[in-house]
C-alpha cells in the first residue's frame, strides 16, 4: 500500500467525496479531518484477511472494495461490495474485533483511513458518525442477505447483471477493468461459465469485450434483464443512506 500519493498533476481527492464523511455536520467533520489519512487502494490489494484484527476504518472516495468469503477448499464468493457510499471495517465499531470475510480491492481508487482509536472515540460520542455508520451497516446486511438469496435462486445471467449494475453504480465509467477469472471468483462460478455469459452479452450488444476489460454499451438493457435483487438492494441503500445531492450540499457548507 502506498500512502499520501496521487499523480503529480492531480489534486488529492477531498474526504467529502465519501458520502458518509460528507453527511457529517461541519463541527464533526472539522474535528475528524486532522485524523484522516489519504491512502491508495491499488487493484487486488487485500486490505484485511478473514479473522484479522482491523486497525483502520477506510472511507473510499473512489474505487470498489469487495467483501470475500473463502471456503477451506479454496473456492470463494463476494458477499457484498462497497464504494464511496460507505466504509470498510465495521468490526471496529460493532465490537466483534474481526470479520469472517476478507476485503479486497476490485476497482482501484483512494480512501481516507481513520485509526481504530479515533473511530471508537467518535462512535462513543453518539453523534452523526455513529448514526450513519450504523445505517450503512444495516444497508450492508441487506446487501449480503439479498446476495445470498440471489445466488441460490437466480440464473448466472441474472447474477452477472446484478453484479454489473451494482459495480457501475460505484464507478464513473462504463468501462470495467477486470478479468473473467476475477468475475468468476467474485460470483463463485467457473471461468468458463463467465465466458459463456459474457459472450451472450456481447452477442446481444450489451457489452464490448477486450482483453482484461469490457465496456457496457446499454445500461438500460441490463436493468430490464436483471432480477429483482438489484432494485431491492438499491432501494434499501437509498432509503437508509445520505444521497449524493445531500452530501454535496453538506460538503460545500
Amino acid at each position: 500500500m502506498t500512502k499520501n500519493k496521487t499523480p503529480g498533476d492531480m489534486q488529492p481527492p477531498d474526504p467529502w467525496q465519501n458520502l458518509i464523511l460528507a453527511s457529517l455536520p461541519a463541527e464533526d467533520y472539522k474535528r475528524l479531518l486532522p485524523h484522516l489519512e489519504l491512502v491508495e487502494m491499488p487493484l487486488d490489494w487485500t486490505m484485511s484477511e478473514s479473522g484479522d484484527h482491523v486497525n483502520f476504518l477506510h472511507f473510499p472516495t473512489s474505487g470498489i472494495v469487495s467483501l470475500i468469503y473463502s471456503l477451506e477448499d479454496g473456492s470463494s464468493s463476494e458477499t457484498a461490495l462497497v464504494g464511496n457510499e460507505g466504509l470498510v471495517g465495521i468490526s471496529i465499531f460493532m465490537g466483534g474485533e474481526s470479520m469472517p470475510t476478507s476485503t479486497e480491492v476490485q476497482n482501484a481508487g483512494h480512501a481516507y483511513r481513520l485509526s481504530r482509536k479515533v473511530m471508537k472515540h467518535e462512535f462513543a460520542l453518539g453523534g452523526k458518525l455513529q448514526h450513519v455508520a450504523l445505517l450503512f451497516t444495516q444497508a450492508l446486511i441487506a446487501q449480503t442477505s439479498q446476495t445470498a438469496v440471489c445466488n441460490q435462486h437466480h440464473s448466472l445471467d441474472q447474477k452477472m447483471c446484478r453484479w454489473l449494475l451494482m459495480t457501475l453504480d460505484r464507478t464513473n465509467s462504463d468501462k470495467l477493468v477486470i478479468t473473467q477469472e476475477a468475475i468468476g471468483k467474485l460470483l463463485g462460478v467457473r471461468r468458463e461459465s463467465v465466458t459463456q455469459v459474457l459472450g451472450q452479452f456481447q452477442k446481444d450488444r450489451l457489452i464490448e469485450r477486450g482483453r482484461g476489460h469490457f465496456t457496457v454499451l446499454d445500461r438500460s438493457k441490463f436493468e430490464k434483464r436483471v432480477c429483482e435483487c438489484y432494485m431491492a438492494v438499491r432501494e434499501e441503500y437509498e432509503r437508509l443512506l445520505p444521497s449524493k445531492r445531500g452530501a454535496k450540499k453538506t460538503a460545500s457548507t
